[in-house]
């Protein structure tokens, strides 16, 4: 143990090491004005980051999460520590000033003079924390020596792992590019702390891209980030740093805020996203991947010296179980704050139905206003859809429009082998797309201005349907715009009405009918595999189970006389009287066709508790709510209240013949991975009005005009849209 602390200031954090344990450390402004006070742990340490609006003493978990709840981040400036326990014999020792830094403190350029050899090692960021890195070359005799375009990942996940190499990263060396895997701070063999989606990921990622685009290997010193999920959700915090030398990022399966990721509508995520948190918590502990233990029983010094602060590393499950409402502190972390600052081009895919991360992602494509080039591929289907044959040749001539400089083309090896790969890991075999460049192989200039020209947005549609395998990849038809929604949505209301009905007409008189909390819905999900891989395959074992009666208001259409087409968000205007104080409600919109097959179209969630829409981002076809602490109002049972419940976005055709139901509930039973720890009485009721002075309707964006196949496709094999046999809906008018 070292004489006195150690302190290391990062990016809007400081770490201390050294300090004898339970030791009071005591964090002080320039002019010794106390901010917090933190007790070292078992191992000497303790990190700044979230500190509480006045001087408290965080001297537990509970403590912790008072301050994540209702303080703020650590500020960049000048910090002092004093160590030393209140009223204690010897005198406290008190360290120098250090400087906490913003994202935009920019090391000396020399930083990134680092030189990254291939295989495994480590990089340096402006912190002196060490990330682990895995460099990764193509192979020679397909494409020659190098230089050659390159590619980061960056994640908590494995990507610097020597021995398993991330699915982007694969594709990318077989298509030709160098890619470096990076391990985000206080992961695999990275030091520092994590910190999901913080300020610090994201100046690493600056560091990581301007170090890399200095080594002889990358071809014109530009670099690329690939990636889906995490490595993707990465990217658009990285981007938004504005790395000099980042070349694009094709980000796929992304999210547009973290809270809202885990608080969908403002109820707490108990599904995939609790896990998923819970995972990142077990595999950030000291050696907590296999991996990494391997390499420091291997003999790694450096990884096991990186291991050393891990006990500060955070619960993130529990630190977003804290979080009830949104603060505006999190706004640095609200993926969809940060993407109009991105000034690179972007790849971007994303599925209606994505069982881990949704779709809310389709609610920021229209932010990315400094990007001077975008390519949006929206579609039904599942989360790893991003890297099937239907994606993959559009991200191959992304990465080599912007990131390579050359005209597109498969080599055909690469071609030959590719229906094999896919049938290994889809579980169907497919051929890639045809080039779409060879007119203009020998011209760079002609090609890549024929490909900026094409439309920005690009909707696939009832993929599943086409392919001998049904489920399998592959969509019926599709159309392009230039935005999402398309230009020319129009916002279409069906009416609540008596007897379970939709119309279009508002009811003269007015009614309501009753639905009782189901106290058992949000443990209820319909996948019956909790191994988030199998969604990679053709089909999936679920069971979508049914809300008994009187748990439900539902409303249905007439069968449609002309086809409608929902390109957006939608929501349900609704009146609601309830019978408790605090309630959330699910609105589920699924498709009844003429066979009688009930086919998932989308749901959404709302908790009126929140009551303020957030003016910015919601209008005629978008609805979001600020979850501010402030605009949050216990309901008054028996009172009337009006809001709107807004669906996740989707894009769906509902031919001729097919009727729209509305089913409204409490939350649950109604997605594969998603659970809900909701706010239920047993044997309470809300009551659903309609007509007269309170004409709930639903909404929906609706594009004129929109070419189809008029032949149905199999119910059952539309990409992440189970069906089953529709039954009669029975509400409690009252």
């Amino acid at each position: 143990m070292a004489s006195h602390p150690s302190l290391r200031p990062g990016v809007e954090t400081l770490t201390i090491t050294d300090a004898a344990p339970g030791t009071h450390l005591r964090v002080e402004t320039v002019d010794g004005d106390p901010v917090v006070t933190l007790l070292a742990d078992h191992a000497g340490n303790a990190h700044v980051t979230f500190i509480p609006d006045e001087h408290a003493v965080l001297a537990d978990s509970d403590a912790l999460q008072a301050a994540i709840r209702g303080g703020h981040t650590l500020e960049p400036g000048e910090y002092r520590v004093v160590a030393g326990d209140p009223g204690g014999a010897t005198e406290p020792w008190v360290s120098n000033l250090v400087r906490v830094m913003a994202v935009d403190d920019h090391p000396h350029p020399s930083l990134y003079d680092q030189t990254l050899a291939e295989g495994f090692g480590y990089l340096s960021v402006r912190d002196d924390v060490l990330l682990s890195a895995m460099v990764r070359f193509p192979d020679e005799n397909l494409y020659g020596p190098g230089p050659w375009p390159t590619v980061v990942e960056y994640s908590g996940y494995g990507p610097s792992d020597p021995d398993a190499p991330q699915p982007g990263t694969l594709l990318a060396t077989l298509f030709g590019f160098a890619v470096v895997g990076v391990n985000i701070r206080g992961t695999g063999c990275s030091g520092g702390i994590f910190d999901v989606f913080s300020p610090a990921q994201a100046a690493d990622g600056f560091d990581i891209i301007e170090t890399v685009a200095r080594q002889d290997f990358v071809l014109g010193g530009r670099v690329g980030m690939i990636g889906l999920s995490y490595p993707g959700i990465a990217q658009l915090y990285v981007a938004a740093t504005r790395p000099p030398h980042l070349a694009a990022i094709a980000p796929q399966s992304v999210i547009d805020d973290l809270w809202r990721q885990q608080w969908p509508g403002g109820t707490y995520n108990s599904g995939f996203t609790r896990v998923w948190l819970a995972q990142r918590d077990a595999q950030t502990k000291q050696g907590g991947m296999a991996w990494d233990q391997a390499r420091i029983d291997a003999g790694d010094e450096v990884a096991r010296a990186n291991q050393a602060v891990r006990t500060q590393n955070l619960d993130f499950e529990s630190f977003g179980r804290a979080l009830e409402n949104f603060r505006p502190s999190m706004s640095p972390r609200r993926t969809a704050d940060q993407v109009s600052r991105i000034e690179v081009p972007v790849f971007l895919t994303g599925s209606w139905h994505d069982e881990q991360t949704g779709s809310r992602f389709a609610l920021m494509l229209n932010d990315f206003t400094s990007s001077p080039h975008t390519v949006f591929t929206l579609f039904n289907g599942h989360h790893p859809d991003g890297y099937s044959a239907p994606m993959i040749g559009r991200w191959f001539e992304f990465l080599n429009f912007h990131v390579a400089q050359r005209v597109p083309r498969f080599h055909d090896l690469v071609r030959a082998v590719a229906p094999s790969q896919f049938a290994e890991h889809f579980g169907a075999t497919h051929e890639l797309e045809q080039d779409r460049f060879t007119e203009w192989a020998d011209d760079f200039e002609q090609a890549r201005a024929r490909y900026l020209a094409e439309p920005s947005v690009r909707i696939l549609f009832e993929s599943g349907t086409v392919h001998e395998v049904p489920g399998a990849p592959g969509a019926r038809y599709e159309i392009t715009a230039n935005s999402f929604p398309p230009a020319g949505c129009r916002a279409r209301r069906w009416y609540l009405g008596p007897g379970a009905t939709l119309g279009d007409e508002v009811p003269s008189e007015d009614g309501a009918d009753r639905y009782l909390d189901d106290p058992d819905a949000g443990a209820e999900s319909y996948a019956l595999t909790d191994d988030f891989d199998a969604f990679i395959q053709p089909t999936v074992p679920i069971e979508w189970t049914h809300f008994a009666d009187e748990h439900t208001a539902a409303y249905q259409s007439e069968p449609l006389t002309e086809p409608v087409a929902v390109m957006g968000q939608g929501h349900v205007d609704l009146w609601m009287r309830p019978g408790t104080t605090d309630t959330s409600v699910q609105a589920s919109l699924t498709e009844v066709r003429p066979d009688g097959q009930q086919v998932r179209m989308q749901a959404g969630w709302h908790r009126p508790v929140h009551r303020m829409e957030d003016g910015e981002r919601s209008g005629d076809l978008t609805v979001d709510y600020t979850f501010l602490p402030e605009h949050r109002q216990p309901l008054v049972p028996g009172e009337w209240v009006r809001f709107r419940l807004p669906f996740m976005p989707l894009a769906h055709v509902v031919r001729p013949g097919s009727a729209l139901r509305l089913t409204l509930s409490t939350p649950g039973r109604d997605h594969p991975f998603w659970r809900f720890d909701n706010p239920v009485e047993p044997g309470a009721g809300h009551d659903i009005g309609w007509g007269g002075a309170r004409p709930s309707a639903l909404v929906l964006p609706v594009l004129d005009g929109v070419e189809h196949p008029l032949e149905y496709p199999a119910a059952d094999a539309q990409r992440g849209q189970p069906a089953r046999p529709a039954r009669p809906i029975a509400n409690t008018a009252i």
